[in-house]
């Protein structure tokens, strides 16, 4: 079987392994996907090696911050999709859902007196870094992390960067290494293990998730049943839909993207943030799209278009995916506890809104009224609406609410303090490296200084509601999120 790359793999303690106990845990976290899952598939090689079984445990408890029906509906849909795909397996597979909040404590270590060795997802931001090292400390069973988490190895690049095109650059000299230690697509074919069962004692304890049941009524458990589930459709099988995308909208990506009317971004962001879509899943459609292999790969060096060798469209989404998407987890990944802080912004960013924060709104809003989308300003409120209801924000009108948030509240900290609440209550995608690098954009991280210098945003980016109504195209936009929405 194909090893995955040492430089995915990471030790969490030092407890050893033990090869007398029964099987290999799988604690699935982040990677929740059965397939192109590096810790999926270090845990078949770890069972293989050692001729067990293997238990692949996913949990979902109901106290981390902001959990709400519309993050445990899509959870819930992707671990019906996880059971069906490993039914006709060996491996036995353990849902989990705690029925309120730290029921399930001791569980995780209970599972794992009987493995051999404990394998899980490494994912650098929201509060899974702190759970697995609280975990590592209480296992006394090795307990190893995969990063599952992008094209480029978190590990790999040995320095920070502060704005993309110096990381796209690095990727150009050093991602075609990193290609050929691509995932296996299916980490269970052809594996030869004995087929193993989740412990009665513990099923007795911790009754597995009764997934048909909590998809349709999640009313029972104790979290925040005021954002309702929205129509897309968690799991694997569902983000394969990028394929009737691709049919459907690529062609005119790079002509259409940025209008809000077209609506023809790929919307995979929030699979991909789950767990539930791997960006070499991406790859292999795009290459797919594009009669593509890695031989084609040109080489170049000066600019965003033409190092891949796809056409204009799939260059430009593939800088969005592979470029500007693990940016923003090479960021996390090095500022694991300061990522969402105000003084991670860079320092032009910092001095220049420090030097006008004194400066006189023309509108101040409170939380409530950005939360409502009551604010003066339509534009605005249509994105908002678009949160509520969707759970995303189209790109380009995602840059104008954050923007925005900026001008209409009293300080910076304060437009930060709102943007991670309401992206991170209201957007599937959000708890994310990838949507706190976007409201991080909004208040200058990743980018440059501009003039002229403006009130309240000194030398941070300006966009304004009235030049979105000039760029781009929104009367349709406006009235599906109008206030009737």
């Amino acid at each position: 079987m194909k090893p995955v790359p040492a430089i995915r793999i990471s030790s969490c303690n030092q407890a050893p392994i033990r090869p007398g106990r029964d099987y290999v845990l799988y604690w699935m976290v982040a990677a929740r996907r059965p397939r192109f899952n590096f810790g999926l598939q270090r845990a078949v090689e770890l069972a293989a090696e050692h001729g067990k079984g293997l238990l692949v445990f996913e949990p979902l408890r109901c106290g981390y911050p902001w959990a709400n029906d519309r993050i445990h509906q899509f959870v819930l849909e992707g671990m019906q999709a996880n059971a069906k795909a490993f039914e006709s397996t060996p491996v036995a597979y353990y849902p989990y859902v705690e029925p309120e909040d730290g029921a399930g404590r001791g569980l995780l270590r209970t599972l794992s007196e009987r493995a051999v060795a404990v394998v899980t997802d490494e994912f650098p931001c929201f509060f899974l870094p702190h759970m697995v090292a609280a975990a590592a400390d209480q296992l006394n069973v090795q307990l190893e992390q995969c990063d599952s988490n992008g094209l480029y190895p978190l590990r790999a690049a040995g320095r920070e960067f502060t704005v993309a095109h110096s990381f796209r650059r690095h990727l150009q000299k050093e991602l075609c290494r990193h290609l050929a230690d691509q995932p296996l697509e299916e980490p269970l074919h052809q594996a030869r293990l004995p087929a193993t069962r989740v412990p009665t004692d513990i099923l007795e304890r911790w009754a597995p998730a009764d997934l048909g049941r909590l998809r349709g009524d999640l009313s029972s458990l104790p979290i925040d049943h005021s954002v309702p589930a929205t129509p897309a459709v968690g799991g694997w099988e569902a983000a394969q839909g990028l394929a009737a995308w691709f049919d459907r909208a690529f062609n005119v990506y790079v002509e259409n993207r940025n209008e809000p009317d077209y609506d023809i971004t790929s919307h995979i962001s929030a699979w991909l943030h789950f767990g539930h879509l791997s960006s070499w899943e991406v790859l292999q459609y795009l290459a797919w799209r594009c009669d593509w292999t890695p031989g084609d790969i040109t080489g170049k060096t000066d600019g965003r278009r033409g190092w891949w060798g796809f056409d204009e469209n799939g260059e430009a989404f593939a800088d969005q995916v592979f470029v500007w998407r693990e940016l923003g987890y090479q960021f996390c990944h090095r500022h694991p506890d300061g990522y969402d802080a105000f003084e991670s912004l860079p320092d032009f960013a910092r001095e220049t809104l420090y030097l006008h924060e004194s400066d006189k709104r023309p509108h101040t809003c409170t939380l409530e009224q950005f939360e409502r989308a009551e604010t003066h300003d339509e534009v605005w409120n249509a994105a908002q609406r678009q949160l509520l209801i969707e759970g995303r924000i189209h790109n380009y009108m995602r840059m104008l609410w954050g923007k925005k948030i900026l001008h209409w509240t009293e300080s910076p900290r304060q437009a930060l303090e709102f943007m991670v609440h309401l992206n991170n209550k209201y957007a599937l995608d959000g708890r994310d490296p990838n949507s706190y690098s976007g409201i991080g954009w909004c208040l200058g991280r990743f980018d440059r200084a501009w003039g002229p210098e403006r009130p309240v945003f000194g030398k941070v980016r300006y966009m304004t509601s009235e030049s979105t109504r000039r760029k781009c195209r929104i009367e349709d936009y406006l009235q599906r999120f109008g206030r009737n929405a």
